[in-house]
């Protein structure tokens, strides 16, 4: 889960004293939420190193970016800000915002399972102030919703990766002119992805892995971060994690069926996993979801 003390745009509004936290939570994966208001305010934000996809709530119709001044916000306008952007803002007005901070690995590892491709060969447009009903009213959703309740916050968990997939399917584009050196050709990404998928009950190994595609287990997992945005490790665990979810919400398995089916080595194990992950039990999940 990410630290509020890491999201630089969370920190940078926390710090004004004309910006409002109503409520704030981690959601899982990389993913926090916040929702604001402010008034009469201006904000700097200088590379952050998180994604942050944000939707006017309400107000905002004064309020612009310096290098855009004739763009105006209003409720419903969504802005995409990718890490390492630069962006100066001028708050007119009263102003209800609500953000997503997506860290870049949950970015990286959307970028593989949606698109098929290398979060390298990615990048996240940067755009102000567009109009997309389907996004607005999954935001309005999710302030909708009871965050400091753990079930609430379960099913918000679920919200945001829906907000996030559509972020991704709609706004990431090829980066121009990139070459790209390193990395696992990409027949032998596909083949990894594949045999991952089917195969997480089975205990593998990095050494098993890296004989697929004919590498030491150095250069393989040196080159599979490269290609895959993290590490082999990291990338097993969220697909197992995400395998759970699925089961948790879809059947009534047992939590030790559902830890051996994950390629969990125990009920124990698969638990604290989960709780780590997500901030809940599997069970307080499964009950958000099947009630």
């Amino acid at each position: 889960m990410s630290s509020l003390d890491t999201i630089q745009v969370f920190q940078a509004l926390n710090s004004s004293p004309h910006a409002q936290l109503e409520q704030s939570a981690s959601l899982g994966d990389g993913v926090v939420a916040a929702l604001w208001n402010n008034r009469h305010d201006a904000q700097d934000y200088h590379g952050p190193s998180h994604h942050t996809l944000s939707c006017y709530i309400s107000g905002g119709t004064q309020t612009y970016r310096r290098d855009q001044p004739d763009k105006k916000g209003a409720p419903g306008k969504l802005c995409v800000l990718p890490a390492g952007h630069q962006s100066s803002w001028v708050v007119n007005g009263d102003l209800r915002l609500a953000h997503l901070y997506i860290n870049p690995e949950q970015f990286a590892l959307n970028c593989v399972t949606l698109l098929d491709r290398e979060p390298r060969e990615m990048m996240l447009r940067e755009n102000t102030f567009i109009d997309d009903p389907q996004q607005a009213e999954r935001f309005h959703r999710l302030i909708s919703m009871n965050w400091s309740e753990p079930g609430e916050r379960l099913l918000t968990s679920s919200l945001a990766h829906e907000l996030l997939d559509h972020m991704i399917l709609s706004q990431v584009g090829l980066r121009d002119g990139l070459r790209l050196k390193g990395g696992l050709a990409p027949h032998l990404r596909r083949q990894l992805v594949a045999f991952i998928e089917q195969n997480l009950a089975e205990p593998l190994s990095l050494g098993q892995l890296a004989r697929m595609c004919a590498l030491s287990e150095y250069h393989f997992a040196r080159m599979f971060r490269e290609s895959f945005g993290l590490p082999p490790h990291q990338y097993l665990l969220a697909r197992r994690l995400n395998r759970a979810r699925e089961l948790l919400r879809s059947t009534r398995l047992p939590f030790g069926h559902i830890a051996l089916e994950c390629g969990f080595a125990s009920a124990s194990h698969f638990s604290n996993r989960f709780r780590q992950a997500m901030g809940a039990t599997a069970g307080e999940y499964r009950a958000a979801f099947q009630s």
